[in-house]
C-alpha cells in the first residue's frame, strides 16, 4: 500500500471513531496529506518516511496546541517542538495530531481530562477504559488512526494503556530519550514511551529517538552510552549457530534466555484471566528453549507506596509555576479578596486544575513539609534504592551505571523478567464511577517498580481463550538498565511464537 493510501485510511478511521475521544487536536488534513505525498515522491526509503505518528498532548509541538489536557493550559501553543518531535520530523515522520490523556499525566484510565474521557469499545458496545495516562495514544494506535504514537510513562502510563488496548507499549531506560519539551510531572521518573502495533515498529521509532540531547540535563551523555554498549558487548549469551546474530539495534532471533518470574507479582488480586495469560506466556517460552526461574523482589510490596510519595512530591514542585502570571491561563476577575484572604493565584489554580491534580499537589506539598519529609519523602527515596538493588541482584547483566554489583552466583541470575502488566482486565467506564483514588492507584502495582529503578520495560499482548472467548492480556518484559533491545526482542519473539 502506498504511503498516501495508508495515510488516507488512517484519517478515515480517525474520523469514524471521533466518539472514542482519542485526539484533542488535529492538523489541517490537506497539509498533512501534502507532507505524506512529498515523502512518497522523494522515494526516500527511510523507515519513518511518511508515517503518521500521534503525539501525547503533554509533548510540545509548534503547530498544534499543547494543553496537557488541563484547563490551565487550554490556550497554550508552544513556540518550539520538543526534541522527540524534531527527531521524528527529521526522520520523515508526519505528526498525526495530539492525543487525549489524564491531566498532566495523573491518572490510570484517561478519564481526568478537561476534554472528556477516552474510551474503547468492546463487541458488546460497552465503553471500556483505555488505561492512563496515555490512553489517547494507545487508542489511536489500536484503532488504526495512526502508524505509531508517543506517550509518557511516569509509573506505567504507557504500559498500562498498551495492556488494556492490546498494543505494544515500550518504556525505554530512563535518560535514553530526551525529555526536553515534555511538560514535567515527576522529573526523576518521566520517560517518553512508544506505542505501536508491533515490536519492530516500536524499535524503529526508538532508533530515531535514542540520541543524546545536550538541552536535557537528564539525557545520558555519549560517555555513559558507550559504557552501556561495552557492558552489553560482554553479555554471556550465545546466539544459536543456526541463526545469524541480528544487526545492532534491530529485532532479530532470540538466544536461549534465563527468564525470571517474580514470586511477589503473584498477588491475590490478580484476575484469573491475567494469571492464565502469564502462565501461557511462560509455557510458550519454555517450549522454545528458554528456562524459567523463580526470583524474589522483596521490596516490590513497598514500591507502590514509595511511588505515590515521590511522584506527587515532584509534581507539587513542577506545577507551582502555573499561577496565571508566569505560566498558564488566568481565571477572570480578582483572585484575592479580603473576605477569603486568598493568595494571588488561588482562583486561577482552583479553576484551572482538576480534582486529581489538586489531590496530588496537596499530597506532595505535605510529604515535603518540614514535619513530614523525614517520615515520607526520605523513606520513599530509600525504598527506591532498595527496589533498584533488588533488580540488580537478580539480573545477570551488571547495571552499567554502577561500579559495585551485589554478589550472587551467575547461575542464579536471569536475563529478564516476565510478569503481568496490570492485575486486571480493562474495566468499564461505568464501573469506575465513584471509585476511590486509592483503588485506581493499585492498577500501577506491576509497572511502578521498573519506573522507580529506571529500567526498560515493554507491555505486549498475549491472546488466550477464556470460557470460549479470545481476549488479549498485557504481559510485561523488564530488563536490566540499558538492555532495551533485549526486551523489544522478547516482545517480538513472543508475538511470533503466538502466531
Amino acid at each position: 500500500m502506498s504511503l498516501l493510501r495508508e495515510a488516507e485510511r488512517f484519517l478515515a478511521s480517525a474520523a469514524r471513531q471521533k466518539h472514542l475521544n482519542a485526539f484533542i487536536s488535529l492538523p489541517d488534513i490537506s497539509a498533512l496529506l501534502r507532507q505524506v505525498q512529498d515523502a512518497e515522491d522523494t522515494g526516500d526509503k527511510d523507515s519513518l518516511n511518511g508515517k503518521l505518528i500521534a503525539i501525547k498532548d503533554n509533548i510540545c509541538t509548534s503547530d498544534l496546541p499543547t494543553t496537557a489536557a488541563s484547563g490551565i493550559l487550554k490556550s497554550f501553543t508552544s513556540p518550539y517542538d520538543a526534541t522527540v518531535v524534531q527527531q521524528l520530523r527529521a526522520a520523515g515522520g508526519v505528526i498525526a495530531g495530539k492525543t487525549n490523556m489524564d491531566e498532566f499525566g495523573m491518572g490510570s484510565h484517561s478519564t481526568r481530562s478537561i476534554f472528556g474521557e477516552v474510551c474503547q469499545e468492546t463487541r458488546s458496545d460497552r465503553r471500556v477504559s483505555a488505561g492512563g495516562s496515555s490512553g489517547g495514544s494507545a487508542v489511536a494506535v489500536a484503532r488504526h488512526n495512526c502508524w505509531a504514537a508517543l506517550g509518557t510513562d511516569t509509573g506505567g502510563s504507557v504500559r498500562l494503556p498498551a495492556a488494556y488496548t492490546g498494543t505494544i507499549g515500550f518504556k525505554p531506560s530512563y535518560g535514553l530519550i530526551s525529555r526536553w519539551g515534555v511538560i514535567a510531572y515527576a522529573n526523576s521518573l518521566d520517560t517518553v514511551g512508544i506505542f505501536a502495533r508491533g515490536a519492530h515498529d516500536a524499535q524503529t521509532v526508538f532508533n530515531a529517538l535514542n540520541v543524546h540531547d545536550p538541552r536535557d540535563p537528564t539525557s545520558l551523555p555519549p560517555s555513559t552510552r558507550s559504557r552501556i554498549a561495552s557492558v552489553l558487548a560482554k553479555r554471556p549469551l550465545e546466539w544459536p549457530p543456526s541463526k545469524p546474530s541480528p544487526p545492532p539495534g534491530l529485532v532479530g532471533p532470540m538466544p536461549p534466555l534465563r527468564i525470571g518470574v517474580p514470586i511477589e507479582y503473584n498477588i491475590a488480586e490478580l484476575q484469573p484471566e491475567v494469571r492464565a495469560a502469564w502462565m501461557q506466556t511462560l509455557r510458550i517460552l519454555a517450549d522454545n528453549g528458554h528456562s524459567i526461574h523463580q526470583v524474589s523482589l522483596p521490596t516490590t510490596r513497598h514500591a507502590l507506596s514509595a511511588y505515590y510519595v515521590l511522584a506527587p512530591a515532584e509534581a507539587s514542585s513542577n506545577l507551582a509555576k502555573y499561577d496565571g502570571v508566569r505560566y498558564g491561563s488566568r481565571a477572570p476577575g480578582s483572585d484575592a479578596s479580603p473576605e477569603t484572604k486568598s493568595v494571588l493565584f488561588a482562583k486561577t489554580r482552583g479553576e484551572g486544575f482538576g480534582d486529581e491534580v489538586k489531590r496530588r499537589i496537596l499530597l506532595g506539598a505535605y510529604t515535603l513539609s518540614a514535619d513530614a519529609i523525614d517520615n515520607y519523602f526520605i523513606k520513599a527515596q530509600k525504598v527506591r534504592r532498595l527496589v533498584q538493588q533488588d533488580f540488580d541482584r537478580v539480573f545477570a547483566l551488571p547495571n552499567p551505571l554502577l561500579d559495585d554489583q551485589p554478589a550472587n552466583g551467575e547461575n542464579k541470575k536471569v536475563d529478564l523478567l516476565i510478569c503481568p502488566t496490570a492485575p486486571t482486565l480493562p474495566p468499564t467506564l461505568k464501573s469506575l464511577e465513584g471509585q476511590s483514588p486509592v483503588d485506581a492507584y493499585i492498577n500501577d502495582v506491576f509497572t511502578v517498580p521498573a519506573s522507580l529503578a529506571g529500567l526498560p520495560a515493554v507491555s505486549f499482548p498475549v491472546e488466550c481463550v477464556v470460557d470460549g472467548v479470545a481476549i488479549k492480556v498485557g504481559i510485561q518484559a523488564i530488563g536490566q538498565y540499558g538492555d532495551d533491545h533485549l526486551v523489544l526482542n522478547v516482545a517480538s519473539h513472543c508475538g511470533i511464537l503466538q502466531s
